[in-house]
């Protein structure tokens, strides 16, 4: 399968974009990596798929897993049997994640995407302090973010739920869907148009296979129950994938996410946060650690109803992680000798500028 003949006609179909350089080819192919298996990874040139292993230095155990192909890239590889990835080409956009375990490592979840699209169910699933969690990790990432209710057939009142959320997340588009119904679900397409990546995200259980089902017109994912006590679910999906749709458009899956750590290089002082930080700007002492200082604006808002209480709790406990885990990232750079810091993480201490409550 050549690099030639016009391969951009083929990769249309899944995503592809001119890069702003000629591509160096050098007898490689261009592919797209659909699937990461434990056995290898799955790629799409646009015509078919087919599997392939990595080149030997993506194997080196000191690597930044980051720096591995991830489901999305658009990868060189060498043809053969089988055929080697040796390089990947450059990431438009990434959704990343702080990996579980001790020390700081990130896990991407997702590259080269367009939107992201947030799934919660209206269930017993229904957590905004989550939803405000999965935006802080989207907010800089260069995706639109988009908050997808699911199961609003099962609920009475899911447009005043929705309502309720907008006023707490101001600025993000909301659906409220029927995961099962086309005509529902309908609105989501406008993520997902010839040429355009999004991705699906959130818990176990809250319908992102039964809406790729429904977005494919068939049931291709594997779908289970809930727990009635809980609304949770089991892992259905157990590999991120990305497929092709009807509408021209590629989605990616991805496996419920029971933890969903920052990566250190977030900033409150942006988006969904951005009042908070303009309130503490206004109290009479820079030092303000809002609680009992006088003529504090946080707790003016917070009497008079301007800041709800559950948001200003939420934004408490994410800045207290986030400024955790931007000192680990830190002094594990420092470690590695690297002088010149990420300037999101570091640009401003927030951990530095308000007391803990």
């Amino acid at each position: 399968m050549p690099f030639v003949d016009d391969p951009e006609h083929h990769l249309a179909h899944i995503g592809w974009r001119t890069p702003a350089v000629p591509l160096d080819t050098a007898g490689l192919s261009c592919a797209r990596v659909v699937a990461q298996h434990r056995a290898g990874y799955q790629l799409h040139d646009g015509a078919a798929s087919f599997n392939a292993h990595l080149a030997a230095r993506f194997l080196k155990r000191a690597l930044d897993p980051t720096q591995r192909p991830a489901v999305g890239d658009f990868v060189l590889y060498a043809p053969g049997t089988p055929p080697i990835i040796e390089r990947i080409l450059p990431r438009r956009t990434e959704l990343r994640r702080g990996a579980a375990g001790e020390g700081h490592q990130q896990q991407i979840i997702a590259t080269n995407i367009d939107a992201v699209l947030v799934l919660n169910g209206l269930d017993g699933d229904f957590n905004p302090a989550r939803i405000e969690r999965y935006l802080l990790l989207i907010q800089d990432m260069g995706a639109i973010p988009a908050l997808v209710l699911t199961k609003a057939d099962k609920i009475a009142d899911a447009a005043a739920i929705a309502a309720d959320l907008q006023r707490r997340i101001p600025g993000i588009a909301i659906h409220t869907i029927n995961a099962k119904s086309p005509t529902s679900i309908a609105p989501l397409l406008a993520y997902l148009g010839p040429g355009q990546t999004a991705v699906l995200v959130g818990s176990s259980g809250v319908g992102k296979s039964t809406l790729t089902n429904t977005l494919l017109g068939e049931a291709r994912q594997a779908t289970q129950t809930v727990r009635k006590h809980d609304s949770r679910g089991r892992h259905t999906t157990t590999h991120r994938a990305l497929i092709q749709l009807p509408s021209g458009g590629c989605l990616i899956d991805t496996p419920g996410m029971r933890e969903l750590r920052l990566t250190g290089e977030e900033n409150l002082e942006q988006g969904q946060f951005a009042d908070i930080d303009e309130l503490a700007q206004t109290c009479r002492f820079g030092d303000c650690g809002h609680v009992g200082e006088p003529d504090c604006a946080v707790r003016a808002a917070l009497a008079d109803g301007r800041l709800d209480a559950q948001r200003w709790r939420n934004y408490l406990k994410l800045r207290d992680e986030l400024t955790a885990a931007a000192d680990t990232l830190e002094a594990q750079m420092r470690r590695k000798g690297e002088a010149r810091l990420p300037a999101k993480g570091f640009g401003k201490r927030l951990g530095e500028r308000y007391t803990h409550r």
